[in-house]
């Protein structure tokens, strides 16, 4: 199987990637702060951003009057404050996914539940590692990546100079990144026992995808990659939680394989996905990334759910 990572060319050098390579520079240079520093830089750039990007906040808010309708006022402006805050930390945290030493990730990162993959080692079963769009992906899979490689599915960038730098961040203590459409090579990884990071958790639109219950939301747009992957490679679906708990340590965990997956029919199988990813996001929903138009993909003849 081949990969074909991107490389470092000369053209980066010219003047229309320098903007590119100010800003890999700075993320190198403030993953060099010290951590509380950098929390505390980061709620400060999220309540500025998005303080000023109001799209963005208005997306999180009705994002979460979609899941939460029983939620009340004081625990919405709660809620997106947090959320805001942590927002500006995921800039830091990608820089301390890309930049770190491993000595100093494993410090601030406890994993919890590794023996589940090692179970699975032994009987050389592939594992779908379910993943949401947590804020601090990124640093979550560079500390198990540290303990235990695996290959991440991923959007390669349209800009090549950041995608350079992308891909050897993501990779740095995993084997590899997967583009998101080159399906074949996942399903081979899988059925060689590899471990696989994926995330269901995003409108990727109506290709290979199929409508079923988020939270309160009863048609959100799901993808079928999941049941694709899982049918195709008889791999084992282990959700995995990333969460910064209020002591600003944080605890990935490795939850238990699925049980019972449907393998018959797309729509349960994309209902029972959602359930896996609602319990993930409920791990820590401030540290979610509810910015995105998660249910901007409607049937057929209903209106959009969000101010166009």
């Amino acid at each position: 199987m081949k990969y074909s990572a991107p490389v470092f060319k000369w053209q980066f050098l010219l003047p229309n990637y320098w903007g590119t390579l100010l800003l890999i520079a700075l993320m190198y240079s403030l993953s060099l702060l010290p951590f509380k520093a950098q929390l505390k830089l980061g709620k400060a750039i999220g309540r500025f951003a998005l303080g000023r990007m109001q799209k963005r906040s208005n997306t999180i808010r009705r994002n979460l009057e979609l899941c939460f309708p029983e939620m009340s006022e004081a625990e919405k402006q709660q809620l997106i404050a947090e959320n805001i805050e942590n927002t500006g930390i995921a800039l830091f945290e990608t820089a301390m996914a890309w930049f770190w030493p491993d000595s100093r990730v494993s410090k601030h990162v406890t994993i919890v539940g590794m023996e589940r993959l090692e179970a699975l080692e032994r009987e050389g079963k592939g594992a779908l590692m379910l993943a949401v769009h947590s804020m601090n992906l990124e640093l979550g899979a560079r500390a198990f990546g540290i303990k235990k490689s695996g290959m991440g599915v991923y959007r390669p960038n349209n800009n090549p100079c950041f995608d350079y730098f992308q891909y050897q961040g993501r990779s740095r203590s995993n084997r590899t990144l997967i583009d998101r459409k080159d399906v074949k090579s996942m399903i081979h990884a899988l059925q060689n026992g590899e471990r696989v990071w994926y995330a269901p958790d995003h409108d990727y639109g109506r290709r290979r995808s199929t409508f079923a219950p988020l939270f309160a939301v009863e048609q959100a747009c799901t993808t079928t990659g999941t049941s694709l992957l899982v049918n195709a490679a008889d791999c084992a679906i282990v959700p995995f939680t990333m969460v910064r708990d209020s002591n600003d340590h944080y605890i990935l965990t490795i939850h238990p394989s699925l049980e019972e997956y449907p393998t018959n029919c797309e729509i349960q199988a994309a209902a029972y996905t959602n359930k896996a990813v609602e319990n993930s996001i409920m791990a820590a929903p401030s540290q979610y990334m509810w910015l995105h138009r998660r249910f901007k993909t409607r049937p057929e003849g209903e209106a959009c759910l969000y101010n166009v």
